[in-house]
């Protein structure tokens, strides 16, 4: 799949300004609605916060370490892999999706999780990916290469910021959809 890559950051520049903002909306809501879970095994809107956090921390270092490590002209068009486009559009959600395993070390179900630390490490995390892809605004989406948190797997700049960002998307609507049963 050929991209815009203006475009492709403009939109995830977007999804995740409206994360960080909602990230700032929870500051205003009760720990116990935020603690809140529908079952044993489902998240509460502060696990679904803790989870992005653990992988945006992995993301956001790789991404700053790769792109800091590069000199390579932008490119107004980016390829996505087969396999970085088949990712990222995976993580997206959308109607009747199916809920995914995650690993075992980025499962915060059942945490002693506090509002305070969770939800501003959420925000500072997100404004820390803004500020990155604000940068990439200059680096080769193509060219660029990550280590995914499967250490075998590397992924194009453009496709692991897609990936990410529907990740992290994923995860506000399922905390969204949590809250709701709340209010």
């Amino acid at each position: 799949m050929i991209y815009n890559s203006t475009n492709v950051l403009s939109d995830l520049i977007q999804m995740t300004s409206a994360h960080i903002n909602y990230g700032k909306q929870l500051l205003e809501i009760s720990e116990d609605k935020l603690q809140f879970k529908q079952s044993i095994k489902s998240w509460s809107v502060l696990e679904c916060l803790e989870h992005l956090n653990m992988y945006t921390a992995f993301y956001n270092a790789e991404i700053n370490k790769k792109m800091n490590a590069s000199s390579l002209p932008f490119s107004e068009t980016f390829k996505s892999t087969y396999l970085g486009n088949k990712f990222a559009n995976d993580m997206l959600p959308k109607e009747g999706m199916k809920t995914m395993n995650t690993f075992k070390s980025k499962n915060p179900n059942a945490s002693k999780l506090d509002k305070e630390q969770v939800v501003r490490t959420f925000i500072k995390l997100q404004e820390g990916m803004l500020s990155y892809l604000e940068t990439a605004k200059s680096k080769n989406l193509n060219k660029i290469k990550t280590y995914t948190t499967l250490p075998i797997l590397k992924f194009k700049l453009g496709d692991t910021f897609r990936f990410v960002i529907h990740h992290n998307e994923r995860h506000v609507i399922q905390a969204k959809r949590v809250l709701s049963t709340t209010l």
